[in-house]
């Protein structure tokens, strides 16, 4: 988890620092006594030093990716036209418009309001709590997206714990896990569904077709785990219920936080809208015409245009607070240095040795999902997929049927989130908030065997469904 900066405290000591320099030189010599080119060896050891990098000093990563890119191009690695177009900006601008979006039904007090109806819904019981809220936290992830989702899960955790009076800690690490499986749902749920829809050709029907149900599965198997895990939780949480209820102070109320109903209908059907519209595109596309995944980026902006003409007095107010800028510009020059590998053949060559060692499609799906979801334990998920997508990629220039890759990447990145307190940007945030709120620190050991289990199991069964269906993939 990252800690506050005291006023005056620099992230990183000399040792960190020499220590990075001391990687970047070995990773630099390994690149070329394998790749035995220049600006091959360029590319990939600039690439893993950003990833390290980001690693060791995550307040530094925006300039890091600024010299990476400086680096790429003054050595003449890759020029500015490449540089720009690996920047994805469609992968951008629909990021920004369902930003902003969010930020309305922020306003709104939508989210607050709809895990306080469910609990109700509930009637109070412990464990259909409990999973009311892992799937709440799944479906506000798939919807929106992880962070969002995160931030207001565990302000519903917050108020369901201080109003009877339990530790929040066990339940706010459930409503993590939880979000961090929901995300790979959709092309909404995280940066890196998005990433992938665009540069894998994915639409919206394909998540929900090959994606969703397997994940879905992943996310009961997460329920029958947390269950077992939060057995004391809950038997707890039934007698402060219970005492409560017997005088008449356990009820919570779903309009506390809503100022205008009004203004909550609208912010819901703009939502709805804008995911039916999103889950249509590629129809839409073909019916009219278009260029795939045009509808995919344009129906996140106009939903965002919609919002801030409706709300005129807090349009900006929207954009800079729903929009991380530092975030956008992190990814933009984070993709170009991924694609850096594509355009001067590194990718090719990694996945020559792939093929080469590991000739089973389903050896190859597993490694992937293996792989992404142990990376994602040490590395933000973003990272990581942007580092694989160009080797995916290559495996399909070169004859080999990738689709299956794509979900085993997806699935991995997200599910691997789960294994280590940095493994997802939701991970980060949600432990900050509690840390901030309870003082409570959370430790290593406390996370790791919950998260293992929350997040290795949950992949091998969804994993398992997916590779069943390997002969009926396109």
């Amino acid at each position: 988890m990252v800690k506050e900066l005291k006023k005056g405290e620099i992230p990183g000591t000399s040792k960190q620092f020499a220590l990075f320099a001391a990687i970047v030189v070995v990773v630099a010599f390994l690149c070329h006594w394998w790749l035995k080119d220049i600006h091959q060896t360029l590319a990939a050891t600039v690439c893993i030093a950003l990833v390290v990098g980001t690693l060791m000093f995550w307040r530094f990563r925006v300039a890091l990716a600024f010299m990476a890119i400086v680096i790429l191009l003054v050595t003449r690695t890759m020029d500015l036209g490449h540089a720009i177009e690996f920047m994805n900006l469609d992968v951008i601008v629909f990021l920004i418009g369902m930003a902003v979006i969010v930020a309305l039904l922020r306003d709104t007090g939508f989210f607050l309001w709809l895990g306080t109806k469910m609990i109700k819904l509930a009637k109070y019981e412990p464990r259909r709590i409990m999973i009311a809220l892992l799937f709440l936290s799944a479906v506000m992830a798939a919807c929106v997206d992880e962070v969002s989702s995160i931030l207001f899960m565990t302000a519903l955790v917050f108020e369901l714990c201080e109003h009877y009076k339990v530790n929040p800690v066990n339940y706010v690490i459930s409503v993590v896990l939880a979000t961090n499986i929901g995300s790979s749902w959709t092309v909404l749920g995280n940066p890196i569904g998005i990433l992938l829809a665009l540069r894998a050709g994915l639409t919206f029907e394909d998540f929900m077709r090959w994606s969703f149900p397997v994940s879905l599965i992943g996310l009961v198997c997460l329920m029958v785990i947390i269950l077992v895990w939060q057995r004391g939780d809950l038997r707890l949480l039934k007698t402060r219920i219970q005492a409560q209820l017997d005088s008449g102070t356990a009820t919570l109320d779903e309009w506390a936080e809503v100022k205008d109903k009004a203004f909550l209908k609208g912010g819901i059907a703009l939502l709805l809208g804008v995911v039916i519209f999103l889950a249509l595109h590629y129809r839409l596309e073909l019916l009219f015409g278009l260029e795939r995944d045009t509808l995919l980026v344009a129906i996140s902006i106009t939903g965002a245009g919609i919002a801030m003409v409706w709300k005129r007095d807090k349009a900006e107010e929207y954009l800079e607070r729903g929009v991380s800028r530092g975030t956008l510009v992190f990814f933009m020059f984070l993709f170009s240095v991924a694609g850096c590998l594509a355009y001067t053949g590194v990718t090719s060559k990694i996945a020559g040795v792939a093929t080469g060692l590991v000739a089973s499609p389903v050896l190859l799906t597993i490694i992937m999902a293996l792989g992404a979801a142990l990376g994602s334990a040490a590395l933000d998920n973003v990272v990581l997929v942007a580092a694989l997508i160009p080797v995916v990629q290559a495996f399909g220039v070169m004859g080999v049927n990738n689709f299956p890759l794509w979900w085993a990447l997806l699935q991995g990145a997200c599910y691997g989130g789960n294994i280590t307190m940095v493994g997802s940007t939701a991970n980060i945030v949600a432990l900050g908030m509690l840390e901030k709120r309870t003082g409570y620190r959370m430790t290593f050991r406390k996370w790791i065997l919950i998260g293992l289990a929350g997040g290795l199991l949950p992949l091998f069964v969804a994993q398992a469904l997916l590779l069943v269906q390997l002969p009926i993939m396109p």
